[in-house]
């Protein structure tokens, strides 16, 4: 979804670890910019707008301006970032600039709303199966994300992405089969009772102490022999 917002860039002339550390204690990111068949172009942003961005409703979704200082202003989305795996702090960000007369691909959320009477009368489970669909549209008409009631579903009932909403130039990528989400049966485990699998363990150790018994006996006819042969 397209939204009022410009954030400023600075053009960066080098590159490398030594002016990304630069640019972060100056409370800026790396940052590239590129798409639409033009040069790339390497730049530095704040990383408060573009976290506040990435936090908004509609994500990393949102169609937002980029003006180069010196240069040119440009409609982009956030196509990919980098954290600091410890700290969480944004390290680097990719900016795609965006033709918005041409039809793009992107996720978008689905979320549910309501209590299943499968739940409640049936006392069934309401599984979430997947929370995102690809859809294809203009991007001024990017959905910031679809919510579906799901109160009537009752057991056995699934919600499909052919039932989601859609309106304007969006159309569904995603297969219209896929399971949003469904009720289903409480899954029960029988397991053995102790007691019975102590009898089952126990009928099924006496094999031993039988062959040890049966040497036993073999020894003593053998010994009873010797003597008659002595006598």
């Amino acid at each position: 979804m397209r939204k009022e917002i410009t954030i400023a860039a600075e053009p960066r002339s080098t590159r490398g670890k030594n002016e990304a550390r630069r640019l972060r204690v100056a409370g800026q990111i790396p940052a590239t910019l590129y798409g639409t068949g033009k040069d790339p172009v390497a730049v530095a942003v704040s990383p408060k707008e573009v976290n506040r961005i990435l936090h908004s409703t509609a994500g990393q979704n949102t169609i937002f301006n980029v003006q180069v200082t010196g240069g040119e202003v440009t409609p982009v989305m956030i196509i990919d970032w980098q954290n600091e795996p410890v700290k969480g702090s944004l390290l680097h960000v990719d900016l795609k600039r965006i033709d918005l007369t041409r039809r793009l691909t992107v996720k978008v959320p689905v979320h549910t709303t309501g209590e299943p009477k499968g739940v409640k009368q049936q006392g069934g489970v309401h599984e979430i199966v997947t929370r995102e669909v690809e859809v294809n549209c203009l991007p001024d008409e990017i959905p910031e994300g679809f919510t579906m009631d799901v109160t009537e579903m009752m057991l056995g009932d699934n919600l499909r992405a052919s039932q989601l909403p859609l309106s304007g130039s969006v159309k569904l990528v995603s297969s219209p089969d896929q399971v949003i989400s469904h009720v289903v049966a409480i899954r029960t485990v029988v397991e053995e009772a102790p007691a019975e699998a102590a009898v089952v363990a126990g009928a099924a150790t006496p094999a031993e102490p039988e062959v040890i018994k049966k040497g036993k006996k073999e020894e003593e006819g053998a010994e009873e022999a010797k003597e008659s042969k002595k006598k």
